[in-house]
C-alpha cells in the first residue's frame, strides 16, 4: 500500500496525465459531479457519485460502428475503429466498479463487443471507497461493501492524505507510474476509515432492504403479480432511470444517410420506451405496465437467473434521486417482497 498527501493530488494527476489520458469527477457548472479529463487546474470533486456512470467510457450513448460507400453496385464497408489510447478513471465508486461486472457478463461474452473489449484492456480503473454515503445508497443490499472498492486500484481518502492499493497486474503498473510521487505505508488508517464508513453504512434508511425474495427462478412468482399495475400507473416511460442507470446494457442500431455515404452507428435504448424493439408487426409489450414490469424482472430475476445469481442492479441510488415521479426500484422490491 503507498499514500500521499492530498496537497500533493495535482502533481500525481499531471504526472499521469503526462503518459496517458486521465478523466475524473469534477463538479460542473450545475454544482454536480461529472467525469471530464484532466485538465490544468481541474479539481476531483467529492460529490458521492456522478449523474451519470462511468459506463459511459466503454459503453458510450452513441458510437459510430462502421460506414459504407457505395459506387453503382458495388458497396465499401469502412472501418471508423480508431486505435484505443490507454486510460485511466480515477474515483470510481464501488457501486459502479461492480456494474462493469455485469456490463462484462453481456459484452465480453460470445461473440464478443470488440468495441468495449477494446476499452475494457486499455481502461484502468481506480476506485475510492466512500466516506459519505447518501441516504439513497443501497448498495449493501447487493453484497457491495462501500469502504472496500475493487478495481484495478483500490483508493481511501482520510482528512490530509490518499492510500492507495493494487489489486491486478494493470494496477501494479499504475503503482508504480506513481511511485516517485508516493510512498510505501500501513494500512492502519485505511482500516479506521473503513470502521467509520461501515458505522454510517449501518445507519441508512436503506441499510435493513434486502433482496433475499428475489432471483433466478422466480419468474411464474412475480410475473403475473397485480401490484404490477399499481406501481406502473404513473410512470412517464422517460427512460431516465435506465440512462442514469450503471448496468442498463440496450441499444438500438440505425443507419444514417450523410449525403456522402451511410453510417451505421449504436445509441442506448431503454425498455420504458413505447418502440423499443418494435417490430414489423409490432410491439411485444404493448401497455406501460408491460414496459415497467420487463426492467425491474431483468434487474431481479431474468438477469440473475442466467448470471449465477448475479443481481442486475448496484444500489447506486440514481433512479431513487433522478426518477420525476419518485418510482424506482427500491419501491418494488419492497412492494413485491413483502416488506
Amino acid at each position: 500500500m503507498r499514500k500521499c498527501s492530498l496537497d500533493a493530488l495535482q502533481a500525481l494527476f499531471a504526472h499521469v496525465n503526462a503518459s496517458m489520458a486521465l478523466y475524473l469527477p469534477v463538479d460542473g457548472s450545475d454544482g454536480k459531479a461529472v467525469y471530464q479529463k484532466w485538465s490544468e487546474g481541474a479539481r476531483w470533486s467529492h460529490a458521492l457519485n456522478t449523474v451519470r456512470s462511468p459506463k459511459d467510457f466503454f459503453f458510450p450513448q452513441t458510437e459510430d460502428l462502421m460506414k459504407f460507400k457505395t459506387a453503382g453496385k458495388s458497396i465499401e464497408i469502412v472501418d471508423v475503429r480508431n486505435a484505443a489510447e490507454d486510460f485511466v478513471i480515477f474515483g470510481v465508486r464501488a457501486c459502479d466498479v461492480k456494474s462493469f461486472e455485469i456490463l462484462d457478463r453481456v459484452f465480453l461474452t460470445d461473440p464478443v463487443d470488440s468495441f468495449y473489449a477494446s476499452r475494457r484492456e486499455h481502461g484502468t480503473i481506480v476506485s475510492v471507497a466512500c466516506t459519505r454515503p447518501s441516504e439513497t445508497c443501497f448498495c449493501g443490499t447487493f453484497g457491495i461493501d462501500a469502504a472496500s472498492p475493487a478495481g484495478d486500484v483500490s483508493c481511501w481518502k482520510t482528512e490530509t492524505e490518499l492510500f492507495w492499493q493494487a489489486n491486478t497486474p494493470k494496477g501494479e503498473a499504475f503503482l508504480q507510474l506513481i511511485a516517485p510521487l508516493t510512498e510505501e505505508c500501513g494500512n492502519e488508517a485505511v482500516q479506521a476509515q473503513q470502521e467509520k464508513t461501515a458505522a454510517v453504512m449501518k445507519k441508512l434508511p436503506l441499510a435493513e432492504l434486502k433482496a433475499d425474495a428475489f432471483g433466478g427462478g422466480k419468474t411464474k412468482e412475480f410475473f403475473d403479480r397485480p401490484e404490477w399495475s399499481e406501481l406502473s400507473q404513473a410512470c412517464l416511460g422517460c427512460g431516465t432511470c435506465t440512462f442514469v442507470c450503471p448496468t442498463c446494457q440496450c441499444y438500438d442500431i440505425k443507419d444514417f444517410n450523410t449525403g456522402n455515404g451511410v453510417i451505421r452507428f449504436r445509441c442506448w435504448d431503454s425498455c420504458m420506451y413505447s418502440e423499443f424493439t418494435k417490430m414489423a408487426h409490432g410491439n411485444s409489450r404493448l401497455s406501460q405496465k408491460e414496459r415497467f414490469r420487463q426492467r425491474f424482472m431483468h434487474k431481479l430475476v431474468y438477469y440473475p437467473e442466467n448470471n449465477d445469481g448475479l443481481f442486475s442492479c448496484v444500489g447506486c441510488g440514481r433512479c431513487l434521486s433522478k426518477c420525476p415521479i419518485s418510482m424506482n426500484i427500491v419501491k418494488v422490491m419492497k412492494k413485491l417482497g413483502g416488506e
